[in-house]
């Protein structure tokens, strides 16, 4: 799978890697080793969908990568900075709705993909309903992480049995807006080309490249 050239969209994740990186810089010199580790990590993932286009043949829209970008940023700003105290216990939930936007792109890629591959076909409702299960899933295994950690690591992640759930039903709430996109993309537009657009953008771009041609070819006559 040969991807188009970078949108110009792609700078605004690069500047948020940028940021990132830059928090783990000031962490690690103000002896926060710990959050510069995790905002470390936190830039290596944000890396994980250009090594995926290399290693995997796989393309990503940019609008993903800038949702993977943008909600790695707001956990770790929300360790370094206070956030997650300071202006609790809204930013929780912000970071919480943006995270599983992110992941129920991240799930509708998957069926994209699966289907242009030819590997399997889903109807509408199968995939609404597994990016539902694969979003809801994600947020589960975060809330048993946090568990741990806090059990480990004597820490204070988790704030009660109602703060858990609150975040679970923002995790819903997100892979909800998701699944209705799909839901109406799929019910206006041609499945194919839809499904080529989103696992495929270099489908879109070479379409764009011929419409140009036969442009200035009719132009020169």
């Amino acid at each position: 799978m040969a991807c188009p050239s970078p949108s110009r969209g792609i700078y605004l994740t690069y500047f948020i890697q940028g940021l990132i990186l830059l928090g783990a810089l000031s962490s690690i010199t103000a002896g926060e080793y710990f959050l510069g580790l995790s905002a470390g990590v936190a830039f290596l993932l944000t890396m994980a969908p250009s090594l995926m286009t290399r290693n995997l043949r796989l393309c990503l829209p940019w609008e993903v990568n800038l949702f993977i970008a943008v909600s790695l940023y707001l956990h770790v700003m929300g360790h370094i900075a206070g956030y997650y105290v300071s202006l609790a216990p809204y930013y929780d939930k912000v970071t919480h709705l943006v995270s599983s936007i992110t992941v129920a792109l991240l799930a509708l890629f998957l069926t994209a993909l699966a289907e242009h591959r030819g590997d399997v076909r889903l109807t509408t409702p199968a995939i609404v309903v597994f990016i539902l299960v694969f979003t809801l899933a994600a947020g589960a295994v975060w809330e048993i992480y946090e568990f741990a950690v806090d059990q480990v690591f004597d820490m204070n992640l988790q704030h009660g049995n109602t703060d858990t759930m609150l975040d679970l039903i923002v995790d819903l709430a997100g892979a909800v807006i998701v699944a209705c996109f799909t839901a109406i993309a799929l019910g206006k537009e041609e499945r194919q080309r839809f499904i080529r657009f989103f696992a495929d953008p270099a489908s879109g771009a070479e379409q764009t490249e011929v419409t140009d041609e036969h442009v200035q070819q009719a132009r020169g006559r």
